[in-house]
């Protein structure tokens, strides 16, 4: 397996059962003990080390879970259409407090965008802690979704396929990806992608970890494939430029060497820990 997953830690006891008890839930918000997620700029707030910050419970609208005996709350939050700032945050945020900010974040984000019922269309309310929403007209019951998301590196010999997206800062180069379609297995989303970006046939698909990716609520699966195919064709409407790196490469890459042939994925992104388990196995 490779290396300890960003967001993919253990994070807070959810405490499922409690979440169909609203009496308990509204005790557990007038505790003492209680406390809140703080916000700012659309995103949780983050103190100079990279720490989450909490205050005493004053809007307690979503419960993200108990620490120890400590129940944990959030606001909805106002959210922030900055995917810069989003992960510039990133950067600096504690790796054992990442999976709740990832939870918290998913979640208000999915409050923000369903304040109606994709049922009857009419307005729901938020039941079970913040972990569904319910219709009052026509009683349906709404759940956070998750999109999975394949996220591939495809071998040949002793090199690896790594393509970029015209958004990316100069000379980074990732993984390839893509979401996983209705009807369709994750090892047929893994094939289809990379012969409809790179033009490559994919072999002996194999998952590697998976990784909750809360902008807005992506859950990306990491894989290895082989091909025996060369020929890159790059599909230009998905990437900018595709190419195979050597082993040597992708060390240099991943060490943050000057004369590096590309710049690595963050840390933070799943795509760094495929290449760190790729050189490995």
């Amino acid at each position: 397996m490779p290396p300890d997953v960003f967001f993919a830690g253990p994070g807070l006891d959810r405490a499922d059962a409690l979440r169909g008890e609203p009496a308990k839930l509204e005790a557990l918000a007038r505790s003492p003990e209680a406390r809140q997620m703080v916000w700012a700029d659309g995103l949780p707030a983050l103190d100079a080390e990279g720490h989450l910050v909490w205050e005493e419970a004053r809007d307690p609208a979503l419960f993200l879970g108990l620490d120890g005996e400590r129940p944990c709350f959030s606001p909805i939050g106002a959210g922030s259409g900055d995917l810069r700032a989003q992960f510039g945050a990133l950067g600096y945020l504690s790796a054992a407090e990442a999976p709740v900010f990832a939870a918290a974040v998913s979640l208000a984000s999915w409050h923000r965008r369903h304040g109606f019922c994709a049922n009857c269309g009419q307005p729901s309310a938020i039941v079970r802690g913040g972990w569904s929403r319910q219709c009052g007209a026509c009683g349906a019951e709404h759940y956070p979704r998750v999109d999975p998301v394949v996220i591939m590196l495809a071998q040949k010999d002793d090199r690896v396929l790594l393509g970029r997206q015209p958004r990316f800062p100069p000379g980074r180069y990732s993984a390839l990806a893509g979401f996983v379609e209705v009807g369709e297995s994750l090892e047929a989303a893994v094939a289809r992608e990379l012969f409809e970006e790179a033009g490559v046939r994919a072999s002996d698909v194999r998952y590697v970890a998976s990784q909750p990716w809360p902008f807005p609520s992506s859950l990306m699966i990491a894989c290895l494939s082989s091909t025996a195919d060369e020929e890159i064709v790059i599909d230009t409407t998905e990437l900018e430029d595709a190419r195979w790196f050597s082993r040597a490469e992708v060390e240099a890459a991943l060490a943050g060497a000057p004369n590096a042939a590309f710049i690595a994925p963050p840390p933070f992104a799943i795509a760094h820990s495929l290449l760190v388990h790729w050189l490995a196995a």
